[in-house]
């Protein structure tokens, strides 16, 4: 099967901020790790994008200069501006800059464009379409749409906007993280703080950094080491700089590699509430969220009502003196540090980008033949407790047991393992029990890609294995009655109930695999 081939189009800007173009390249990296091919659309705003993708080892396409001039006040999206061109030529440009090259996916990351946009790159180029939003302010033509913010229930939130097909991955779960955030330690809670760290994204047009310096140096009296994150696309950095050096034990760092070292090295964040607050999460970093843009009103709103992180009162604005009494306040608090911490590092596991990535290349997922060094990663899956929960001896799994156990199923001629995977992501096992002339099947998946549609994929990729390679007769399976999310799975594969037991018939005149799609 050739590699999957996605395209993203995003842009970056002074108006837009940086936070589209690092979510997409957080999101090109696991794609990678899936075996995809990447290439970057983007328009050379007034941000150096080219240069954001070539650090990353992504392949740019720059489309042409943006139109001077550009009124785009007849166009109903709110944002339309941000573009530089108007849709229809964006739509036109951006299907030019891929013909030939054969992607499957594109992804667009950009509040500048709706459904028309979407349509026409879609059938210019025949290719499935999926969106990064949070504004559920304009429609989507797309087969996929992903939104981490939080919401209670992103069907309702987006209503008419999206299709009834459309897939939504939607909450922190898929929040777009660059690999660094997998498996990161979270950051110490002492009882005092050692240090505070001040990150307000990207180009910080309000020079918010150097009012956050300023509310804990001169109101919370804060004297401990202050480090503040900002980029070379900040037009207040030279002034932030400046201001950094009246005072010891503080330094601006610019343009930083790795943010999550930075996010979990200090005892209090504060920044705004972007695309950074969900690194901030996974971190386990206490935060104080700041609104520096309108769209950033519900993120900060939310995560202070469900307490994973402070925020100043809805009726305050930001200044010196009300940053600084909330950073006072949460000077003297280590308890309240301790649990904003936690409720937001259970929002976030780092995994979000992996998870899109496998639902984008679901589809590839193919089987080969287990090896004896799968053992580890088996054996994670299937001791986990979402695991076992499931499984008819619900028990914990001792490491060797399972090894020796893995080692004889490997060699045993009655049975067949299989390990599942999409590009070099490993995904899942797949156990066919040979009986005569039926085998029962058994699967299970990384706990953490669960949800995804990967269930089906699996047992269609191994009932296509089973018929072209075996004179099997019949598939089984033994499901638990609790284990709804199974039952959907193996009904979607073509199963069918019979008491307990469900059933697949191998014989192509008898099956339901004929003519399914993954």
């Amino acid at each position: 099967m050739p590699p999957l081939r996605v395209a993203l189009r995003a842009d970056a800007s002074q108006a837009s901020g940086t936070g589209h173009i690092v979510r997409c390249l957080a999101l090109a990296a696991a794609l990678r790790d899936c075996g995809a091919q990447i290439r970057l659309v983007t328009r050379q705003l007034d941000l150096d994008t080219a240069s954001l993708a070539r650090a990353a080892g992504v392949e740019s396409v720059l489309l042409p200069a943006s139109v001077p001039g550009l009124s785009v006040a007849d166009d109903p999206v709110a944002h339309a501006g941000w573009a530089g061109a108007r849709w229809s030529d964006d739509a036109r440009q951006t299907a030019e800059a891929l013909a030939g090259w054969h992607c499957g996916w594109v992804v667009v990351d950009h509040y500048a464009f709706d459904a028309r946009w979407q349509r026409q790159v879609a059938q210019s180029l025949g290719v499935r379409m999926a969106a990064i939003d949070d504004l559920a302010d304009r429609p989507h033509e797309v087969d996929c749409l992903i939104d981490h913010n939080l919401h209670a229930d992103h069907r309702r939130k987006y209503g008419a906007l999206v299709g009834a097909a459309t897939a939504l991955l939607g909450g922190p779960r898929f929040a777009l993280l660059g690999p660094a955030y997998a498996g990161l330690q979270p950051a110490r809670i002492d009882d005092a703080v050692a240090s505070i760290g001040i990150f307000m994204g990207g180009v910080d047009s309000t020079d918010l950094a150097s009012l956050a310096l300023r509310a804990c140096r001169e109101q919370a009296g804060f004297s401990g080491p202050i480090e503040i994150v900002a980029t070379g696309a900040s037009a207040h950095l030279a002034g932030l700089q400046a201001r950094a050096g009246r005072w010891a034990d503080t330094r601006v760092s610019v343009d930083l590699p790795d943010l999550a070292a930075f996010f979990a090295r200090h005892g209090l964040q504060i920044g705004a509430g972007g695309g950074a607050t969900w690194e901030r999460c996974c971190a386990g970093a206490p935060m104080l969220l700041l609104q520096a843009a309108a769209n950033q009103q519900v993120v900060v709103r939310e995560l202070a009502v469900i307490g994973a992180a402070a925020a100043l009162a809805e009726h305050e604005a930001a200044s010196v003196t009300t940053v600084g009494r909330a950073v006072a306040d949460l000077l003297a608090d280590a308890p309240r540090r301790r649990a904003l911490a936690q409720r937001a590092r259970a929002l976030v596991d780092g995994l979000g980008a992996r998870r899109v990535a496998v639902a984008l290349g679901a589809d590839t997922l193919a089987l080969r033949p287990a090896r004896a060094e799968d053992a580890e990663c088996s054996f994670a899956w299937r001791n986990d407790e979402s695991t076992r929960r499931h499984s008819c001896d619900t028990r914990e799994i001792d490491p060797v047991d399972h090894r020796r156990w893995w080692s004889g199923a490997l060699a045993d001629p009655a049975r067949r393992l299989f390990v599942a995977h999409i590009g070099g992501r490993n995904v899942g096992v797949l156990r066919l029990d040979i009986e005569g002339t039926q085998a029962e099947v058994s699967i299970y998946l990384d706990p953490a890609l669960t949800g995804l549609g990967l269930g089906p994929r699996l047992l269609r990729a191994g009932q296509r294995w089973t018929r072209e390679n075996t004179a099997l007769e019949r598939l089984v399976a033994t499901i638990l009655p609790a284990n709804r999310a199974s039952m959907r799975a193996f009904e979607g594969a073509g199963f069918v109930r019979g008491g307990p037991q469900w059933s697949w018939p191998v014989a192509p005149e008898r099956s339901s695999l004929q003519g399914m799609h993954p």
